[in-house]
C-alpha cells in the first residue's frame, strides 16, 4: 500500500452474496475510497477484530449472524464509527431501529450507484469530523495539564520525570513509579493518567499495603455470591470497574506471592477471575503501579515474582526525595500556603527568612507529604500573617547541620573534593543504586561509572 493509497478513507462491505461484494467494491474503489470485503456477518466481524475501517457498509439479513450483529461489534469497538445498513423493503423497520440504536444511515436494495457514493462520501466527512474533533479535545486537555495541573517543581531532577511523564502518558504502556514514601507517586500517576487518551475514564487507586490478602483480592478482582462468608451477591473488582480507564496499584511491593501471580495473569491476558468464580472476564484498564521498595532487592530476598516485575518495569521512573531536589522547597511550600488559603477563604500565610531557610537545609525523610503536614501545623499555630521559624516542628528546627566534607578536607576544598563529596551523598541517598545517583546528577550513568572509577570509589 503506498502513502497515498493509506489516505483514502476505507470502507469495510459485509454482505453474504458475492456479486454483490463485485459489485460494490468496483463501484466504490472507482470513487475513491480504499475497500476491504467480508464474506457474511461472522467474517465481518473477524475483519473489524483485525483492522479498523474508516466506514462499515453492511446487508441487515444475513445468515447466524446479521448486520445488527456487526453494528453492535463496531459501536463497541468505536462509538464514531460510521455504520451503513443496506436493507430490502422487508426489513425496513428493522433497519429505521438500528439508525435510532447508532447506525448512520440505511440504503434501500436495489440501490442507486449515486445514492450510495454520495452517502458514502457524507460518511467519510463525519468520521474525519469526529476524528477532528477528538484529537482537538486530547490536545486542548493536555495543554490545560500541562500549563495548569503539572505537579509543582523546578528542579532539573523533577522536570526530568515530567518529561518522562509526558513522553509515555499517550502510550498504552504499563509505568512502574519507584520512590521513597511521601514523594509523589500518586500525583505523577494521575498526570499520566490526565495526558493519556484515557484521560475520560476513570482513574481509580488502592493501596495494596492497607488490606489483608483476601480482602485486597475481592477488590481488586471482584468476588461472586457465596464465594465466602458475607460475600451475599455479585461484586465487581476495581479492575472491573476501571475499565476505560487507569487503575493505580500502591505499595505493590506489599503484595503476597499469591496476589502477584494473579496480578500477572491481568497484565499477560488482560483478563480478572473473581474470587471462587471459574470464569474470566476481560478487562479494558491500564496499570500504573508504585511501590518504595527495591523491587530488585526483593527479587533476590524471593519475596517478590521476578516474571510480575519485568511484566511491570516495562517504563520505570525513579522520583527523586525532596533533599535532592531542595529547589523545590520553597516551591512546594508557597503552593501549599496558597491552595490551604484558598480552599478556607483565609489569608495567606507566607514564610519568613528564618523559617524559609530552616526549611532548605532540612532533609525531609518524609520529602513532600511531611513538608505539607509542618506547613499545616505551622499555619495554625501562626495567629499573623508570617510564619516564624518557631512554628515549625521541634524536629525541622532542631537538626544539627552536617558538613559537606569531611573534617580532613582542606579548609579551601579543590573542585574534585567537593565533586567527589557530592557524588558520595547522592550516592548514599539513593541506596547505592547507581542508575538512580546518575539521574539525579542529571549525568550519563557511563560518565558516573568513569567518575566512580577516577575517584576511587569502584566498588
Amino acid at each position: 500500500m503506498t502513502a497515498a493509497t493509506a489516505t483514502l478513507p476505507s470502507i469495510l462491505i459485509v454482505d453474504d452474496e458475492m456479486g454483490i461484494l463485485d459489485t460494490l467494491r468496483i463501484l466504490l474503489k472507482n470513487a475513491g475510497f480504499r475497500i476491504n470485503t467480508a464474506c457474511g456477518g461472522k467474517a465481518g466481524l473477524e475483519q473489524l477484530e483485525s483492522e479498523m475501517p474508516d466506514i462499515v457498509l453492511t446487508d441487515v439479513r444475513m445468515p447466524m449472524v446479521g448486520g445488527l450483529d456487526v453494528l453492535k461489534a463496531a459501536r463497541e469497538k468505536d462509538p464514531d464509527l460510521p455504520v451503513i445498513l443496506m436493507t430490502a423493503q422487508a426489513d425496513l423497520r428493522s433497519a429505521i431501529q438500528a439508525v435510532n440504536a447508532g447506525a448512520y444511515h440505511y440504503i434501500q436494495k436495489p440501490f442507486v450507484n449515486d445514492e450510495i457514493i454520495a452517502v458514502m462520501r457524507r460518511a467519510a466527512e463525519h468520521r474525519q469530523l469526529r476524528v477532528e474533533n477528538k484529537s482537538l479535545r486530547q490536545e486542548i486537555r493536555r495543554r490545560s495539564v500541562t500549563d495548569l495541573g503539572r505537579p509543582v517543581g523546578q528542579s532539573k531532577a523533577w522536570i526530568e520525570i515530567l518529561r518522562l511523564a509526558e513522553t509515555v502518558a499517550p502510550t498504552e504502556s504499563t509505568v512502574l513509579i519507584q520512590g521513597e514514601s511521601g514523594t509523589g507517586k500518586e500525583v505523577i500517576a494521575k498526570y499520566i493518567h490526565d495526558l493519556s487518551a484515557r484521560a475520560e475514564g476513570p482513574f481509580l487507586s488502592i493501596n495494596c499495603g492497607a488490606l489483608p490478602e483476601s480482602l485486597l483480592e475481592s477488590e481488586l478482582f471482584g468476588h461472586v455470591k457465596g464465594s465466602f462468608t458475607g460475600a451475599v451477591k455479585d461484586k465487581a473488582g476495581l479492575f472491573t470497574a476501571a475499565a476505560g480507564g487507569t487503575f493505580f496499584l500502591d505499595e505493590l511491593g506489599e503484595t503476597t506471592p499469591s496476589t502477584q501471580v494473579k496480578l500477572l495473569r491481568v497484565l499477560q491476558n488482560r483478563e480478572v477471575i473473581p474470587v471462587g468464580a471459574t470464569e474470566a472476564l476481560s478487562t479494558d484498564t491500564r496499570v500504573l503501579a508504585a511501590t518504595n521498595r527495591d523491587l530488585e532487592e526483593e527479587m533476590k530476598r524471593g519475596s517478590f515474582r521476578s516474571d510480575l516485575f519485568y511484566r511491570l518495569n516495562v517504563f520505570a521512573l525513579h522520583l527523586p526525595p525532596l533533599r535532592v531536589r531542595r529547589d523545590d522547597i520553597p516551591l512546594l511550600a508557597d503552593t501549599f500556603l496558597n491552595r490551604r488559603a484558598e480552599v478556607r477563604s483565609e489569608n495567606v500565610k507566607v514564610l519568613s527568612e528564618a523559617a524559609r531557610q530552616i526549611m532548605l537545609e532540612y532533609a525531609w525523610p518524609g520529602n513532600v507529604r511531611e513538608l505539607e503536614n509542618a506547613l499545616e501545623r505551622a499555619v495554625i499555630l501562626t495567629p499573623g500573617d508570617e510564619i516564624s521559624a518557631d512554628a515549625l516542628p521541634e524536629r525541622v528546627t532542631a537538626r544539627k547541620s552536617e558538613p559537606l566534607v569531611s573534617d580532613r578536607a582542606p579548609l579551601n576544598p579543590a573542585l574534585d573534593v567537593i565533586e567527589r563529596s557530592y557524588i558520595m551523598w547522592v550516592l548514599n541517598n539513593e541506596g547505592g543504586n547507581k542508575t538512580r545517583t546518575a539521574e539525579v546528577l542529571g549525568i550519563d550513568p557511563s560518565t558516573l561509572y568513569r567518575k566512580l572509577s577516577r575517584y576511587g570509589m569502584d566498588v
